[in-house]
């Protein structure tokens, strides 16, 4: 007898037009193979998800940019063509606050956790995560959040260059802007004009200590609260390789045990009283050792399947069992496992692993995805090479050559030389 109740389907939704998220196909293939009807509520055009055996029916997603009126409306077309409750599980952080904000008119049809209302979106939006850690006393990068131009000058002489500037709300990001979530500027030009761009970029710029990269220092958690509180599945992930490098998402991980981390998670968790899936992400500060918190993702990470324990239980799997009433298995950890995404980490993908590996495209049981991956990538890599320079371009090479400058300035503090402004710094805006 199934541990599942598949009596009770699951639906997906992923509002962004990304062909290539990895994550997608995770939860098709975890829930699928579990034996759950999969619907999935994403563009899958030219995406390799496509061609996923465990693959149910496919929805037309919100239109780009859409409120969460819109998603409520797409959802309950879904719903009522599925005719039964289903779960619901949000694959992107502006899927997950639309869905968080018109609750009450999807529970009819849907199965959902239950957050304290807003805190989905509270933990999305930068500027909120940097007020919550400062009053939970949870370290994070000093931040300053600029009202104007001459104001982001001033917050990157405070904070020293490099600096980071993030968008508040990064899912609001029009495409085709130009504009990227997060950016090393290494200048207060650089800070002024991304300042001037706040109306087109529709959230507020934020200006950020940098904690510099380094060996064993960024680091990821993803687990499931469940309906009593408890972290159930998931585990504490170090981040080997990224794209870009040492600043971005996780091309290759290892399932790491960390205590330090399991304990921060559990106290978020139960002093702010979250409910779901969530996707942390930290960096470990190379002076004081302590792990800041960036990121808080209230929805499954991409790399979510590096954590499949003995009980073949992930965080989907969890919250599916348990908005379904059913026992959660409690399954033993795999330290050591590893999941290479292969098209960001093609040479990683191919050198063995002693703790067992999980690949995001290629497998065995559902060969189609990793077949279709190469065509479909080695056409989305030649028009991007055809295409014309991109404005992040720039903005990248800007701080790649201020951290340069700086590490051969002698007695500068930068990347090269650390400075211990991570240590303590609380998190504020003005």
């Amino acid at each position: 007898m199934s541990l599942f109740d598949v009596r009770v389907p699951a639906v997906l939704l992923r509002t962004d037009r990304n062909p290539f998220h990895h994550g997608t196909l995770g939860a098709v293939r975890s829930l699928g193979r579990a034996g759950l009807e999969v619907h999935v509520v994403a563009d899958c055009a030219g995406s390799p998800v496509a061609a996923s055996r465990h693959l149910g029916p496919l929805h037309a997603p919100p239109a780009p940019g859409a409120g969460p009126a819109e998603v409520a409306a797409v959802l309950g077309r879904v719903a009522a063509r599925i005719g039964r409750p289903a779960v619901l599980i949000p694959l992107d952080d502006a899927g997950a606050v639309a869905v968080d904000r018109v609750r009450a008119a999807l529970t009819p049809g849907f199965l959902l956790p239950a957050p304290p209302a807003g805190l989905p979106e509270r933990v999305a939006d930068k500027a909120e995560l940097a007020l919550l850690c400062a009053a939970l006393d949870v370290p994070h990068p000093r931040t300053l959040v600029p009202d104007g131009p001459a104001e982001a000058a001033e917050a990157v002489a405070r904070l020293g260059l490099p600096a980071v500037a993030k968008w508040s709300r990064p899912w609001l990001l029009p495409p085709g802007s130009g504009l990227r979530s997060t950016v090393l500027v290494g200048s207060a030009r650089q800070a002024r004009e991304l300042c001037l761009r706040a109306g087109e970029a529709g959230s507020r710029l934020l200006l950020q200590a940098y904690l510099p990269p380094g060996r064993d220092r960024d680091w990821f958690f993803h687990g499931y609260a469940d309906q009593g509180g408890a972290l159930r599945a998931g585990g504490a992930g170090r981040k080997t390789r990224a794209r870009p490098r040492g600043a971005g998402l996780t091309a290759a991980g290892r399932w790491t045990p960390n205590p330090r981390l399991r304990a921060l998670a559990e106290r978020l968790v139960g002093e702010l009283g979250y409910r779901g899936v969530l996707d942390l992400d930290f960096r470990r500060c190379g002076t004081t050792g302590r792990y800041h918190l960036l990121d808080f993702n209230p929805r499954p990470g991409a790399q979510f399947r590096l954590f499949t324990d003995t009980a073949e239980l992930d965080v989907v799997r969890a919250l599916h069992l348990d908005l379904t009433g059913r026992a959660v298995p409690a399954g033993e950890p795999r330290p050591g496992r590893t999941f290479v995404v292969e098209n960001y980490a093609p040479l990683t993908a191919l050198r063995p692993a002693r703790g067992g590996r999980e690949l995001a495209w290629h497998t065995a049981d559902d060969p189609g995805p990793g077949r279709a991956l190469w065509g479909l990538w080695g056409r989305h890599a030649a028009g991007r090479l055809l295409g014309r320079p991109r404005p992040e371009a720039a903005q990248a090479a800007d701080g790649r050559a201020a951290r340069r400058r700086m590490a051969r300035v002698p007695g500068q503090a930068g990347p090269a030389e650390p400075t211990g402004r991570c240590d303590g710094e609380r998190a504020g805006s003005r």
